[in-house]
């Protein structure tokens, strides 16, 4: 007999061919990237490993058009498979959701042009990176100094930024910056994209990050760097409203990353409080363990229920659901964090040794709640919603 969890994902709503994809990339998961997590967190190398098993799979043309080299299916089935490679290893599932994060905007706003050119090099299985956070500039991304300088059919950058994902190693950047000529904090930010090996782009550092760390964070310098002005998303000044539509779609993908988090520490949890007995009874016989254990699961399938909900919403058309991607984001990320440290308590002193998962996943887990818009600011965003104007 199934278990709730495993009915509800029974009901996400997929077609055939997505269903057997979704398959293929459990099955991938589970042999090939989950023996590796271990190992790749515990040296902190870039899994270009999973990378290539993403890759023989064929998952970046999933979110590409098929004109510029795609076989596009639907969000549902991106954020399912983003919650599954997460599940296995939750650096990998950073690293391959990055590349949605940084190349959707430019499937959405692109022109035809810059889709032909750029896109196949992500459905071939190039690495694409987001880079708006700087220093200076965290949840505010108006306080950002990078510049963008025009010179003729050219644009001149300078500047830097910090925290971005796949940043040593991305083939395509999206980048944030702010057009020389334009007044305003808000008005001024523009973006384009910045392509590998660009003159004047360098790599100043890698963090030595709590969690996640197989998945690189670097900081990055601009010094001078010129791009055609043909790589520039829409016009001078399009930057915040291209910035808001494409964090939209890239919180609910954060929160399938949460929840593969989450369900990889559930299911170890129970997996040993099933086995494991104390007083000559299974753990998972005492009530109060049932109590957390029932706690922890209806959290999980409320979440996830809204999970498939914002996505039903975004297969559908909708561009006008930033709250409610803001409030899956925080409540899928809060209940990682939480599923995680309980999955350690439930494991007692064996969940705190690096033998067992749940002491990985509880750090992975953190991060969550910081990125794509820390947890207070999407409250924020929540709470300013009611107010009458």
């Amino acid at each position: 007999m199934m278990n709730i969890l495993e009915t509800l994902d029974s009901r996400i709503t997929l077609n055939d061919e997505e269903r057997m994809l979704l398959h293929s990339v459990r099955q991938m998961a589970r042999e090939r990237i989950a023996p590796r997590a271990e190992h790749v967190d515990r040296t902190a190398e870039f899994p270009w490993e999973n990378v290539k098993a993403i890759n023989a799979l064929g998952l970046n043309a999933m979110f590409v058009p098929e004109p510029y080299g795609g076989a596009p299916m639907s969000y549902t089935a991106y954020l399912a498979c983003a919650r599954e490679i997460s599940q296995a290893c939750a650096a990998t599932g950073i690293i391959w959701a990055t590349n949605y994060h940084g190349m959707k905007p430019l499937i959405d706003w692109g022109t035809e042009e810059q889709k032909l050119r750029l896109l196949p090099r992500i459905a071939e299985g190039g690495l694409g990176a987001l880079a708006i956070t700087e220093p200076g500039a965290g949840s505010d991304a108006t306080g950002m100094r990078t510049s963008f300088r025009e010179a003729g059919d050219e644009i001149v950058i300078n500047g830097g930024k910090t925290f971005i994902t796949n940043g040593d190693v991305a083939d395509l950047y999206l980048l944030f910056g702010k057009w020389e000529g334009i007044a305003g904090a808000k008005e001024s930010i523009s973006v384009l994209v910045l392509e590998k090996g660009t003159p004047g782009l360098s790599v100043v550092r890698l963090e030595d990050k709590m969690g996640t760390r197989a998945s690189s964070t670097a900081t990055l310098a601009f010094d001078g760097c010129r791009v055609p002005r043909a790589n520039l998303l829409g016009n001078p000044g399009d930057g915040l409203k291209i910035l808001f539509a494409s964090l939209n779609k890239s919180r609910p993908s954060v929160a399938a990353h949460a929840l593969g988090i989450a369900r990889g520490a559930f299911e170890d949890s129970i997996a040993y409080i099933n086995e494991r007995k104390q007083s000559g009874r299974k753990i998972l016989e005492f009530q109060g363990i049932q109590f957390m254990v029932a706690d922890l699961a209806s959290e999980l399938a409320l979440v996830e229920s809204w999970l498939w909900q914002v996505a039903s919403w975004v297969d559908a058309g909708a561009d006008d659901f930033g709250i409610e991607a803001s409030l899956l984001k925080l409540r899928a990320t809060d209940l990682a964090m939480r599923v995680t440290t309980d999955a350690v308590q439930l494991l007692g002193g064996y969940g705190y040794c690096k033998d067992f998962r749940v002491e990985r996943l509880m750090r992975d887990a953190k991060i969550t709640q910081i990125w794509e818009g820390t947890n207070q600011v999407h409250r924020q965003l929540i709470g300013r919603s009611f107010l009458r104007r």
